[in-house]
């Protein structure tokens, strides 16, 4: 028989701290969810805006309703700009000395055709999809390294996208500085691995194929509809919240805790489907 050392509490996040950047819906709304009833003392979610259906004010509520004794709060921040990052960073601190979890969620896309794209679209794209990604983890790091130990060390999870990878969209409806952002995403990780990693800080990202979602559903509709990415997918549907919730409570927890610089796909297996995705 193996010895193996608190095995009842490997998934668990009791007493944790989360910070989730584009907590107020879709995957950050399932990663702060599943933070709270995974046992995370006290999970904060950022978005643009406090007020309207898919603002902070309406996610706070629904998460402070669940059976759980942890608590969410809500702090509006644009982390894109390196300003209300450093007030992010102040806010949380003024509650709490560490942070044991930050989720990188936050994004933006922007899909046309090649020859016309506008700067600015670009501009938005890697300003929150890379830079954003890059002075979070920055300006977050003394509030990590206090949570961090050598044998339970500080998380980094960046979500980025299957697109990182692969080349899913190009023509009418390109995606091409989406998914070079996404790139960048996937390889400032293995930076940041090497760099914090002695510093009992891992990082890691998370690439989510197709999950019904704001962001999701106009190119999902566009590439045919939900039923037939379903059909082309090896686990013949797309991503649900159980999904996400499941991978990041690994990355986040005990089990996860020797995990660094790694790429974990959550698609079905989709990316492996040569030219399935694809609508030129």
């Amino acid at each position: 028989m193996s010895e193996l050392k608190d095995f009842n509490r490997m998934f668990s996040l009791d007493g944790k701290v989360a910070l989730v950047t584009g907590g107020s819906r879709g995957l950050g709304l399932h990663t702060a969810t599943a933070f709270l009833l995974a046992g995370a003392k006290k999970v904060f979610i950022s978005a643009r805006k406090h007020d309207g259906p898919q603002g902070i004010d309406q996610a706070v509520a629904k998460l402070n309703k669940l059976p759980v004794s942890g608590t969410a709060v809500g702090i509006a921040a644009n982390v894109a700009d390196t300003g209300d990052i450093a007030r992010l960073v102040r806010t949380v601190q003024a509650t709490d000395d560490r942070l044991d979890i930050l989720v990188c969620n936050a994004g933006a896309t922007w899909g046309g055709p090649f020859d016309p794209t506008p700067d600015w679209a670009s501009t938005k794209v890697l300003d929150l999809n890379v830079r954003g990604v890059f002075n979070l983890a920055r300006l977050f790091t003394p509030l990590l390294e206090r949570a961090g130990t050598r044998t339970a060390p500080a998380r980094i999870i960046i979500v980025s996208s299957t697109a990182g990878t692969t080349v899913p969209h190009v023509g009418e409806h390109g995606t091409i500085m989406y998914s070079v952002s996404k790139a960048a995403a996937h390889h400032l990780s293995r930076q940041l691995a090497v760099e914090l990693g002695p510093r009992n800080i891992t990082t890691n990202t998370v690439a989510p194929g197709f999950f019904p979602s704001k962001l999701a559903n106009g190119l999902i509709e566009i590439l045919g509809g939900q039923q037939e990415l379903e059909d082309a997918n090896p686990r013949k549907r797309l991503g649900e919240a159980e999904d996400i919730a499941g991978v990041m409570v690994f990355l986040a927890s005990q089990a996860g805790n020797y995990i660094n610089g790694e790429d974990i796909a959550v698609d079905g297996g989709v990316r492996y489907a040569a030219g399935r995705q694809s609508k030129l």
